[in-house]
C-alpha cells in the first residue's frame, strides 16, 4: 500500500510538471525561445487565480483568471519586448530572466511571503475508495487533465495545419514566410498557448501544493530538467521526462530525502553526457 501511494504521488506530481513543461517546450523547443520567465508566469497566474478565488469562492473562475492573466502578461512581453530580440539567445535569456525577477518581486509585494492555496471544490475531490484504498480525488483529476492536454497538444502539432506551420517555421523561417504564412503571428499564438499552460499549472499547483516565493524558480528548474531529459520540442519526451522526475522525487523524499535532488539531476547529467538532444529530441542539423 505504501508503494502504491508513493507511485500515485509521483504520477500526480509528474502531471503538474508535464502541464508546466509542455508550455515551456513549446516556446523553448519549437520556437527556440529561451523563456526563463516561464516559472514567473506560473507563479503570477497562480496568485491571480488565488485572488479571484478568494473574492468569489469559485475555483473555475480562479482557473480562468490564472490562465487569462498569464496570457495577457505573456502576450505583452512577447509583442513589445521579446519579438525585438528574437534570434539572439543571450539577449532572450537575459531579458526573460529580468522579467522573471521583476514579476517575482511584484508578486512578493502584492501577496506577501506566506504560502497561499486554493481550496478545490468538492466535485473535483470526490472520495474514491478502491478496495479499501482511498486516495485524493483531485490528484486523479490532475492526472486525467494532463493526459487530455498531452493528447490535445499532440494533435495540434502533428495533425493540424498550424502545427505544420509551427514546425516548418522553426526549421526554415524564410521559406515559410515566402509561402505567405505569417510566422510571427503563428509564433505569437504558440507563446500565448505556452503562457496559458503556465497559468493553468500555477492554479493547479496552488490547489495541489501551495504558492509561495521561490515556487517559480523551483518549478522552472524541474521543468528544464524534464525537457532536457525528454528532448526539447517533444511532447512525448516531456511526458516521459515528467513521469521519471515525478517518480524519482516521490521515492527520494520518502526513502533518502537528503539525496532526493541528486536522484533528479543525475538522469539529466547522464542524458547530457550520452544523448545531448534528449531521449526523444532530434539530432542537431
Amino acid at each position: 500500500m505504501q508503494y502504491l501511494i508513493l507511485i500515485l504521488n509521483g504520477v500526480s506530481h509528474a502531471a503538474l510538471l508535464f502541464i508546466l513543461g509542455s508550455g515551456l517546450t513549446l516556446a523553448f523547443g519549437l520556437m527556440n525561445i529561451v523563456n526563463m520567465a516561464h516559472g514567473a508566469f506560473y507563479l503570477f497566474g497562480g496568485y491571480m487565480g488565488y485572488s479571484l478565488f478568494s473574492a468569489t469562492g469559485s475555483w473555475i473562475l480562479g482557473m480562468a483568471a490564472g490562465m487569462t492573466s498569464a496570457v495577457i502578461v505573456g502576450g505583452m512581453f512577447e509583442r513589445f519586448l521579446l519579438e525585438k530580440v528574437r534570434g539572439n539567445a543571450l539577449t532572450e535569456t537575459l531579458l526573460t530572466i529580468s522579467l522573471s525577477m521583476i514579476m517575482a518581486d511584484v508578486c512578493l509585494a502584492i501577496w506577501g511571503g506566506f504560502p497561499k492555496s486554493l481550496r478545490v471544490p468538492a466535485y473535483l475531490r470526490p472520495r474514491i475508495d478502491v478496495s479499501g484504498f482511498i486516495y485524493p480525488g483531485f490528484r486523479y483529476f490532475l492526472i486525467v487533465l494532463a493526459i487530455a492536454i498531452g493528447i490535445f497538444l499532440f494533435i495540434l502539432l502533428h495533425k493540424t495545419r498550424i502545427g505544420a506551420a509551427i514546425r516548418a517555421g522553426v526549421d526554415d523561417r524564410e521559406t515559410v514566410s515566402a509561402m505567405g504564412i505569417n510566422v510571427n503571428r503563428v509564433f505569437f499564438f504558440v507563446f500565448l498557448l505556452a503562457a496559458a499552460l503556465a497559468g493553468m499549472a500555477g492554479v493547479l499547483g496552488g490547489s495541489f501544493l501551495s504558492l509561495a516565493p521561490g515556487a517559480d524558480s523551483q518549478n522552472l528548474t524541474l521543468s528544464l530538467v524534464v525537457i532536457i531529459i525528454g528532448g526539447k520540442g517533444s511532447i512525448k519526451g516531456t511526458a516521459v521526462g515528467a513521469l521519471l522526475i515525478g517518480l524519482l522525487l516521490s521515492a527520494g523524499r520518502a526513502f533518502i530525502p537528503e539525496f532526493s535532488y541528486f536522484l533528479v539531476f543525475a538522469p539529466m547529467v547522464l542524458v547530457l553526457a550520452f544523448k545531448p538532444q534528449g531521449m526523444f529530441g532530434r539530432e542537431a542539423a
